[in-house]
This record gives C-alpha cells, structure tokens and sequence, in this order.
C-alpha cells in the first residue's frame, strides 16, 4: 500500500474540502435553526457540484458517474463528512446497487441517477426488524404478473427528498439450520406509485435537517419489471453493493472528527488561563495526543479497507473494523472537544455541540456497533470451525 496521495486523490481532497469550506460551512448555522434546506438552496448545492464535474463520483463512467475508484471516493466521503449531512446530501452519491439494474432499468433509474435528473432513496429498515433483515414484516405477495406490497419501513433517510425508493420486502419464506427465514427481494419504487406514502419520521437529535421518513404500502402494485435483480435475492444483492456504505460512515466520521480536533487545537493555543495558553497543560495537552491519535487510527484503518476494495481482496472484515472504530472514535473525540472548550463547547456559538449530539447515531445506523464486532468475530472464528 502506497501511503502517499496520487495527484488525482490530493485533487480530490482539496476540491472537496475548499467547496464545503466555501459552499456548505455558511449555510449550516440557519440548518441547525430550521431543521430545514430550502428546496432552491439544495437545487444550487447539486448545480454547482454539477458544474465541477463531481455529481456521482461513486458510478462508473460507463454508468454516468465520476468513476472515482474506492480509495478516491473515500477521501470524498471523508471531507464531505466536515459538513453537515442536511447539505451535503445533494452532492449526489447513488445507491451503487443501481448498478444492478437491468437494460430498461439503467434507462429510467440508473442514468437518470446519475445525471442528477432523478434522486435516490434506499429502504430496509422496519419498526420490527432493524439489524435483523431477514425477518422484516414488509411483504409482497403474487397477484398475476404483479406484486401487490404491504407494510410498512421507517428511520428511511433523505426519502423526502427522493424521487424514486429501492425498497427491499419479503416475498416468500425459506427454511434454515436457524429455522424459518424471509426470502427477501429488492423493487424499484416510484414516488408517485399508487399505495405508496411516504411520510415525515421522526425527531431525531443527530443530523437536524437531514430527514429519516416512514414508508407506507398499502396494496402498492408493481409490475414484475420494477424486481432490481432476481427474485428472491435481495438480501444477497444488499451484502453484495451495501457493506461498501459502512466505509462511507467511517470516512465520514473521520472528517468530523478532524473538524471538531482542529477547534480543539486552536483553542487550547489560544485560550489562556494563569498566564498561559491551556495547550501547555498536561490535562489539556495529553486530551489532544490521545484525539489525534485515535483519528489517524481510523483515518488509515478506513482508508486501508478502501484500497483493499480496490485490490479486489476481501474487506468485509476491515470495513467493520473501520465503521466501528471510527464511529466510536468520533464520539470520544468530539466529547474531549467539548471539554477543552468548557462551557463554550456546549454553546450553540460553535458547532461542537453539534457534532457532539450528531456523532451518537454513527454507531447505529448502516450496522450497529455490536453487528460490526459480530462481523468481524465471526470472520475471524469461522476458519477455525468455530
């Protein structure tokens, strides 16, 4: 592994850092006020990452995207993650599992994605199955050559946004050496497809104004032809093209943290208390080695599962240790943040309590942190019969 950035990948970095610098920082503070983006300012968000060339850097070429490869499109996601998601969701990265999409699937879903015409949203997750996909409720029985869906989904991100939702839902039942299992089968949903609601969720404290929903289906049709992939495959195409989201957690977590540590620093230089900077304190100066070090960990863990993506070897492993590390780092350091900062930190004046609140969900969402260790135990006891 090459520890050292292509000219591409500095590109990329210092692109990505200079618009959220430039473009997103300024908007955040009336986000966090409204819990809102206003339809234009998202409109002029995606216009101008357009115009730089930047729209669906995860899509190959081939499919209307940047064609960045897993390493790059990681250095993105973790600049991105200095920003505030409410903003940064409208610098399009579609569902890579768009990728499976059949000929006349590409044409009205894919490109379109791609292109910034048509906005995506993915739904798995019930109020009764979150980590346990296989036994979600949500399910579509035959009716000819249609499939009639019932149920509902919730915690479903940025589906206020979406134009179209790639739903995953129960079409059957199979038996395991666990018992009875859901085959599970991913659709293609329209937004304005008849029983199909999507409604406003719930008020979360992490990530105001970027909005999770509630799916409703209630006796929702669809043709045979809305199936993305196979029948009864779902769940092998979501291990297929999701675990990959998971890296983009923890590079976004990265990025967080390197905005929250950056305040940190600069304060304790330039904060004084009897008669000299804190920063000259052990209690504040050993807060800082710890915060940095615990980020350069998971910077480089993230970014070595990402280069293994891109040397086709396994990284199932690596990107749950990256996604857990990460996201449990991110909350320690924004906590130390705010320490450092005293009474300050917890003011709405800075943005670190808001990082310090935004930072609780990482370790839920895209895989709770007890999934990740299950992974990764289960990777490394399997080879040895256990």
């Amino acid at each position: 592994m090459n520890f050292a950035f292509t000219s591409e990948q500095q590109m990329v970095v210092d692109t990505v850092r200079d618009f959220v610098e430039r473009e997103l920082y300024p908007l955040e503070d009336e986000v966090e006020r409204t819990g809102l983006v206003a339809p234009e300012i998202g409109a002029e968000i995606k216009r101008k990452v357009i115009e730089l060339g930047f729209y669906a850097p995860n899509l190959p070429t081939s499919a209307g995207g940047g064609g960045l490869d897993h390493l790059a499109f990681t250095l993105l996601e973790r600049e991105l993650g200095r920003a505030s998601m409410a903003l940064t969701v409208f610098w399009g990265r579609p569902s890579g599992i768009l990728l499976g999409c059949n000929a006349e699937q590409r044409e009205r879903y894919l490109l379109p994605a791609a292109s910034g015409e048509r906005f995506d949203a993915l739904a798995m997750t019930e109020p009764g199955a979150g980590s346990d996909v296989r036994g979600m409720q949500c399910s579509a029985r035959k009716d000819g050559d249609d499939w009639l869906v019932n149920g509902t989904k919730h915690f479903i991100s940025h589906a206020d946004l979406a134009d179209f939702v790639i739903v995953f839902v129960a079409t059957g039942e199979e038996q395991t050496q666990r018992g009875a299992k859901k085959l599970i089968t991913c659709f293609l949903v329209d937004r304005d497809t008849p029983g199909f609601e999507i409604r406003h969720g719930y008020e979360a404290v992490s990530h105001r104004g970027y909005h999770n929903c509630i799916l409703s289906f209630d006796d929702c049709r669809l043709p045979k032809a809305q199936i993305l992939g196979e029948l009864h495959r779902g769940f092998e195409l979501a291990n297929e093209w999701l675990y990959g989201t998971r890296l983009t957690v923890a590079a976004m977590c990265v990025g967080r943290a390197r905005r929250a540590f950056d305040l940190a620093l600069g304060h304790a230089a330039e904060r004084h208390q009897f008669g000299q900077p804190i920063g000259r304190f052990q209690g504040v100066s050993f807060k800082i080695a710890d915060m940095v070090t615990e980020i350069d960990a998971a910077d480089w863990l993230t970014l070595a599962a990402a280069w293994r993506l891109d040397q086709s070897l396994p990284a199932q492993r690596e990107i749950a240790s990256a996604k857990l590390y990460a996201s449990e780092m991110l909350a320690r350091v924004t906590d130390q943040a705010v320490q450092i900062h005293g009474g300050m930190g917890l003011m709405s004046d800075l943005p670190l309590a808001r990082f310090w609140r935004d930072a609780r969900v990482e370790r839920i969402w895209d895989g709770t942190s007890e999934i990740q260790r299950h992974i990764i135990g289960r990777d490394l006891l399997r080879p040895l019969g256990s």
